[in-house]
C-alpha cells in the first residue's frame, strides 16, 4: 500500500484519503499494526494473533467508509474490531491469562533473591487470582477492562471501540471492579497494578 500522506495527517485524513486512493490506508496499519497486534497477543495465541491482525485490517478498510471523520484517531476504532473478533475467541483468551498469570509467577521467581524474598509469594498469588477472576468476567466486562487497564484508553475511546454510551463503559467497568474485588471500593487500586505488570 501506499503512503504518500505525510506521517503528521490525522488518522481521519488518512481514512478519508484512501476512499479515494486505497493504497494510503496503509499508513493507518504502519501507524497501528503494533499496538493492535499487542492487544491481540495478550488476550489469544501468539499463532491466532498475527492471523486476527491482518483480519482487524482487512475489516477496518472494508468498512472505512463508516468511519466517522471527526474522530482524529483510528485507534479505538481499530480496538473495536479487534474486540469484536476476540469476542469469537472467547475460550481461548480465557487460556491465555491464565497462561499468563503462570508466565508472571515464573518472573517473579527470577528476580534477585532479596527482593523476591519480600516480594515472591504475595505478586505471584495475587497476579494468579487477578487473572483468574478476569479469565471469568462477562466477555463485555472484560473486553471493557482489559482495553482500559492494559490499552489505557478513556472512558470516551472504550465507549467509541466498543460502540457503547459512556455509561456503558462505566457501569461494566464498576461490576468489573467489584467482581474482582468482592466489592466495589478500592477495586481498581487492586487489579490495575497487577494487570500492567505483563507490560513489562
Amino acid at each position: 500500500m501506499g503512503n504518500s500522506l505525510e506521517m503528521d495527517e490525522t488518522d481521519a485524513a488518512i481514512v478519508a484519503a484512501s476512499l479515494q486512493t486505497p493504497g494510503e490506508f496503509g499508513v493507518l496499519f504502519d501507524r497501528h499494526a503494533a499496538v493492535v497486534l499487542r492487544f491481540l497477543a495478550r488476550r489469544v495465541n501468539p499463532a491466532e494473533a498475527e492471523a486476527l491482525l491482518g483480519e482487524v485490517f482487512r475489516v477496518a478498510f472494508e468498512r472505512r467508509a463508516s468511519f466517522e471523520l471527526d474522530r482524529s484517531s483510528a485507534r479505538p476504532w481499530l480496538y473495536g474490531i479487534a474486540a469484536n473478533l476476540v469476542a469469537r475467541h472467547h475460550r481461548s483468551e480465557a487460556r491465555r491469562l491464565r497462561a499468563t498469570a503462570r508466565i508472571a509467577a515464573r518472573r517473579v521467581m527470577n528476580e534477585d533473591p532479596a527482593d523476591r524474598a519480600v516480594t515472591t509469594t504475595d505478586a505471584r498469588d495475587r497476579w494468579a487470582r487477578v487473572a483468574e477472576s478476569i479469565a471469568g468476567l462477562p466477555l463485555a466486562e472484560r473486553q471493557t477492562l482489559l482495553l482500559f487497564a492494559w490499552e489505557g484508553l478513556s472512558y470516551a475511546e472504550i465507549a467509541d471501540a466498543l460502540n457503547v454510551p459512556v455509561g456503558t463503559v462505566r457501569s461494566r467497568l464498576n461490576r468489573a471492579r467489584a467482581r474482582l474485588t468482592g466489592g466495589p471500593a478500592r477495586a481498581l487500586e487492586k487489579s490495575t497494578p497487577c494487570i500492567r505488570s505483563v507490560r513489562r
